[in-house]
């Protein structure tokens, strides 16, 4: 008889968890509720969204969750201060699988004070002087990886092209030496599909394997720093580190999710942009013939595919919003992916069209406090990528079946062959 090793029981367990809350979501998704559905994860959500939008601007699902597709709504709750992204008692709600997670310590898991504490050091790095500066070193980036990738008849813009641009543009900003790269790049890739939930016991081993390697990369940097600093975020955290200003654990937390969010959201970023420029040559050589028009493209890109599909507050005390009761606890969700294409603030919102004047914000980067520190940086890369894109491959176009995520969380695509003849 085999022997139950703990290893093997905690893996048994895992998945046993895992198949029973696929299986309630799909019992409960049986009464015709659109956020169970969308939980169950859908390469193409918007039809789903479109029903959020329909049962009102903010209603409770089945799962007894509180839901928004309303842009007005959605923008409500993520600016107000009164509201917050854990339960009084800590840890993540509705992620309880995801207990391990090191960013929980993370700017990305904490409220104010601490929240306010970490972002204010941080903040410098993200300022316009910076963003100045990393453009010269993100465009010879851009250069040099199309240099290797457009020899071919065809490659995989986000294999080749959107997945290691921001990886590396996040490592000149950390100030992460050459010599660490090719690490630095294998555990981001293995830890970045992690934010949209564990599907796994193979997934939960690989990203143990990258934290830890990631851990261990930032460890020895942050010794190396703390000897001889530089002008670079890990120095600079590490100085406050040494000013009492922040913990160790919080260090390290900080590098990761800086690394692993930058990552993820730039690289669907490009990748949702070129999808939707190529499926519609009109856009395309409007960009072609106007370089200038790259920052539109993002800003479209952002509202009409964002990468970031939803937005988690939970109000420490009674509350009410938009005539309901929202007793304290309660986890309120705005989709982003909905409140983006909401009718009422987008004219003609399923329609990708960089031109657009529209004046609402969209969402993607979230909002008030918690607003993404990096959509600057973001932003920034994603211009830069697009004009390199049409100025070197003017005749850019999908040339093989793409492969995109199916996740209630991001949306981006983990296949996306292309070719082009290279200028």
């Amino acid at each position: 008889m085999a022997v139950l090793t703990d290893s093997r029981l905690a893996g048994w367990k895992f998945s046993a968890k895992l198949g029973a809350t696929r299986g309630l979501l799909r019992a409960i998704g049986v009464f015709g509720d659109p956020f169970t559905h969308l939980l169950m994860g859908q390469e193409d959500p918007y039809p789903l969204y479109a029903r959020v939008r329909q049962r009102g601007p903010l209603h409770r699902s089945h799962l007894g969750t509180w839901v928004t597709g309303s842009h007005q709504v959605g923008s409500r709750i993520l600016r107000d201060r009164s509201l917050f992204l854990n339960r009084e008692e800590g840890g993540v709600p509705g992620h309880e699988i995801m207990d391990d997670i090191p960013w929980n310590s993370s700017i990305l898991g904490l409220d104010p004070p601490d929240h306010t504490r970490l972002r204010r050091l941080a903040q410098p790095a993200f300022g316009p002087k910076m963003i100045s500066k990393y453009q010269i070193e993100v465009e010879k980036l851009c250069h040099g990886l199309l240099d290797q990738a457009a020899t071919a008849d065809e490659f995989d813009i986000i294999e080749d092209f959107a997945g290691p641009l921001p990886l590396l543009v996040i490592g000149e900003l950390l100030g992460v030496p050459e010599e660490y790269h090719e690490r630095f790049i294998r555990a981001g890739r293995k830890v970045g599909p992690v934010i949209d939930g564990v599907t796994s016991l193979t997934m939960a081993r690989d990203f143990r394997a990258a934290v830890d390697d990631l851990d261990e990369v930032f460890t020895e940097l942050i010794a190396v720093r703390a000897a001889d600093p530089g002008d670079d975020l890990v120095s600079r955290l590490t100085l406050a580190k040494e000013d009492g200003k922040l913990s160790t654990e919080e260090l390290l937390a900080f590098c990761t999710v800086l690394a692993v969010t930058g990552f993820e959201t730039t690289t669907n970023l490009i990748g949702n942009a070129v999808l939707a420029l190529t499926r519609d040559r009109e856009q395309w050589n409007l960009l072609r013939d106007d370089p200038g028009l790259a920052r539109g493209a993002v800003e479209e890109t952002l509202r009409y595919d964002s990468p970031a599909l939803q937005a988690q507050r939970v109000p420490h005390e009674d509350t009410t919003l938009h005539g309901h009761h929202i007793r304290a606890g309660s986890s309120m969700v705005v989709l982003i992916g909905a409140a983006n294409r909401d009718p009422e603030v987008y004219s003609d919102p399923d329609r990708f069209d960089l031109t657009r004047r529209d004046q609402a914000e969209h969402l993607s980067f979230s909002g008030g406090i918690h607003y993404c520190i990096g959509a600057p940086l973001a932003r920034m890369e994603g211009e830069t990528a697009l004009r390199v894109l049409v100025e070197r491959l003017p005749d850019l176009h999908v040339s093989g079946p793409v492969r995109r995520r199916s996740s209630p969380v991001i949306s981006g695509c983990t296949r996306l062959p292309v070719s082009g003849r290279a200028r």
